[in-house]
């Protein structure tokens, strides 16, 4: 493992990397190589020959390992039994895989759901509500976990008692947006959180666009639910239909300008979904039973208001005032619990004083 750590911890594109594997057959050897025979691969810079000298001498692996231990994360290498079989077929994929929680080989039956980080309350519905049919279904849910329709697809499964793995454009340990701290523990105890990043890499910009081949690479297709032109979504998009994953697309409004790159997608090909039936046909996976909705276990520690207020609140939207009075709790008592049933990742707050039950 230590020599697998210090390639990929050499500044080195997987794409170099892995053309060091193909000539001299694993990581110790590429790392004892000589000057001459590295300078000899095509597209090797000098650069990249230092870096490989450099992290070879000063590479703190014992560091790296302990920091993964505190994150309660494993690395797992190209050619480990454990690692996800789906990403091998990929090009370029991760020399090392960083991972939070477990990765099944039944996870291979898997939909990628992703979407705008501002979706509207229908675009937030649409993917809480597919991630949860897909979950029913006995299907994971993969998505990047990020702000919008990420987070909805995440929720939507976790209320459905269903699998759900998240994929990091940052560390392993850094959670990213912060605000989902939580979204990421419920993950990781009944799914996995994945990453080519080891602990305390940044979430920059450029790492998102990167990430997403893996989104596409681990799953059988890839859903797009409230794209504009020029998304991040639309980039997972291609890297499916480069890597022979279905594409799928949800219609949106023509209005909002939400909508417009999946309107493209279907235009170009993509499957139109209008219910959760269009994908599992298209993957062959309507022979698929559907498994009882079994909603996540609650705190045992909700105050009597909190319990109230969850037992009236749906998983649909519904508005603070109807909260109220169907709690038949006062305005003061009612927003009290849902912020702190927000806090514990019971209820989502969407705009316009609309609420909705999460698990």
């Amino acid at each position: 493992m230590e020599s697998w750590l210090k390639l990929s911890h050499s500044q080195l594109s997987p794409r170099k990397q892995h053309r060091l594997l193909e000539v001299f057959g694993d990581p110790a050897a590429v790392l004892s190589a000589t000057t001459e025979a590295l300078s000899q691969i095509g597209g090797l810079t000098e650069a990249d020959v230092a870096h490989l000298r450099s992290v070879n001498r000063t590479f703190a692996v014992a560091s790296v390992q302990e920091k993964l231990r505190a994150a309660g994360a494993v690395a797992t290498t190209l050619r480990d039994a454990t690692y996800p079989r789906p990403l091998r077929n990929i090009a370029d994929p991760p020399v090392v895989l960083y991972v939070r929680g477990q990765w099944h080989d039944s996870d291979e039956r898997s939909v990628a759901l992703v979407g705008t980080r501002r979706p509207t309350n229908y675009g937030r519905v649409i993917a809480e509500d597919i991630g949860a049919a897909l979950a029913q279904r006995g299907i994971v849910v993969v998505s990047g976990m990020a702000a919008g329709v990420d987070t909805a697809a995440h929720r939507g499964a976790l209320g459905a008692s269903g699998r759900t793995i998240a994929v990091f454009g940052c560390g392993i340990d850094v959670i990213y947006p912060r605000e989902n701290r939580s979204l990421a523990r419920d993950i990781a105890a009944s799914g996995a959180l994945l990453s080519e990043y080891s602990c305390g890499v940044k979430p920059d910009p450029w790492r998102f666009p990167a990430r997403n081949r893996l989104l596409s690479g681990l799953t059988m297709g890839t859903v797009v639910i409230e794209a504009p032109e020029n998304s991040g979504a639309l980039i997972t998009a291609d890297f499916a239909a480069e890597q022979g994953r279905e594409v799928f697309a949800v219609p949106g409004s023509i209005k909002t300008g939400k909508s417009k790159g999946c309107h493209a997608l279907i235009q170009d090909g993509a499957k139109l979904v209008d219910g959760v039936e269009d994908i599992l046909s298209e993957l062959r996976l309507d022979s698929v039973p559907v498994v009882t909705d079994r909603p996540a276990p609650l705190p045992a520690d909700l105050s009597p208001a909190e319990q109230c207020v969850v037992r009236v609140l749906p998983f649909s939207e519904m508005h603070v005032d109807e909260v109220i009075r169907a709690a038949g709790l006062s305005a003061a008592d009612t927003n009290a619990s849902l912020m702190l049933l927000e806090i514990k990742g019971i209820v989502r707050r969407l705009p316009g004083g609309m609420f909705l039950r999460t698990r």
